[in-house]
């Protein structure tokens, strides 16, 4: 009896403890928000002060990552997205294509990739742009001109994933990139999101 009960105790703990599945992938599981109205918002009239380093901070369901924003290459789109910030619009909004190897891309209130605020701004970048890992742009349309941006942005996950200088740089991932690879593995063939990656909030710093 006692050998028995010995085998019993040492067979359970040999049992691996499995990860909660609220926990899974590093990530806290969580319902799909429900979809916001498109459009309704207008541009900001003024761009940001000069001689400040403005960040912000994404917080997921898992993990946050932080970017710096590159407010004097691309002011416009960095005004325009401070202002959204500032306003709520990207909280309980999701990433919606997640491509393993390329990007993550998110900012879309209907959840759908057809969404935006209802405007555009535009900030041309460089002809040697590169879109190396870490690097934050603003996804637009083929019909679009060169830096157009509404609100929705992509992070690169790859190493140089070689896009033309089409799209307008936003910033750069400089704390946290291994929640953004973390998040870039969620991704199957039809660049769709294996799970819900939702993004709680952004919230702004400045210094």
């Amino acid at each position: 009896m006692k050998l028995a009960l010995l085998a019993l105790l040492a067979a359970a703990l040999a049992i691996p403890t499995a990860a909660p599945a609220s926990r899974a992938a590093g990530c806290t599981t969580v319902k799909a928000p429900a979809p916001e109205p498109n459009g309704g918002h207008k541009a900001p009239k003024a761009l940001l002060s000069p001689g400040h380093t403005y960040t912000a901070m994404f917080v997921t369901n898992c993990g946050s990552f932080t970017v710096t924003l590159a407010a004097k290459t691309s002011p416009h789109t960095v005004a325009s997205f401070v202002a959204l910030a500032r306003s709520g619009f990207f909280d309980r909004t999701i990433f919606h294509r997640i491509v393993p190897g390329f990007v993550i891309q998110g900012g879309d209130p209907t959840g759908t990739g057809t969404g935006g605020p209802g405007y555009q701004v535009v900030d041309t970048p460089p002809k040697g742009t590169q879109y190396v890992r870490g690097v934050v742009a603003m996804a637009k349309t083929q019909t679009d001109p060169p830096g157009a941006a509404g609100s929705q942005f992509f992070v690169v996950t790859g190493a140089n994933v070689g896009l033309p200088p089409d799209y307008g740089i936003l910033g750069r991932v400089t704390k946290g990139l291994d929640v953004v690879l973390r998040i870039g593995k969620l991704g199957n063939a039809q660049e769709q999101p294996t799970r819900v990656v939702e993004l709680l909030r952004v919230r702004v710093s400045v210094r």
